[in-house]
């Protein structure tokens, strides 16, 4: 039968795991990172970043080097292409102004159009949708409206 079976673990302990596979983070976790890193930009001049990147790791425990590395390579990707992102963002949100958005919400429109655009790695289903998820966690009550019909506009153009 079946379950007469012994299950016998590869491993002798948990700690002979490969690092990447123990206490790597999930790719949602990665994302909310990033969005609270870019977030640091609304309130801080691009001077002061690399101090406030500092911190923001050094609160952060147990933080894997790829982990890190992951979050500062697609930050500093999507702080290049911030130009590109915010017009498209104006253009499609045609009564908005970025600087009336709010934070939050804009901070999140970025992190998702950069992945739409810019990110070959995410589906543009998945990006809107990590997008709406953030929005009903860090956003007002029409924040996740909000952003679905933003790049919902956006991922049609795709």
């Amino acid at each position: 039968m079946f379950f007469d079976i012994p299950f016998v673990w590869p491993f002798t302990s948990i700690r002979e795991l490969p690092p990447h596979q123990e206490e790597s983070m999930k790719r949602r976790e990665l994302r909310e990172h990033i969005f609270e890193l870019l977030f640091r930009i609304e309130f801080n001049c691009p001077e002061d970043m690399p101090e406030q990147i500092r911190l923001f790791f050094a609160d952060m425990e147990e933080l894997q080097e790829t982990d890190q590395t992951y979050i500062e390579e697609k930050y500093a990707r999507i702080v290049e292409k911030l130009p590109e992102i915010d017009r498209q963002i104006e253009e499609t949100a045609k009564s908005w102004k970025i600087s009336r958005m709010g934070k939050v919400d804009l901070t999140i429109l970025r992190l998702a159009v950069y992945e739409v655009e810019f990110d070959e790695d995410v589906p543009v289903g998945v990006a809107i949708n990590e997008a709406v998820e953030l929005s009903k966690k860090f956003g007002g009550d029409d924040s996740p409206a909000f952003v679905n019909g933003i790049l919902g506009k956006i991922g049609k153009k795709e």
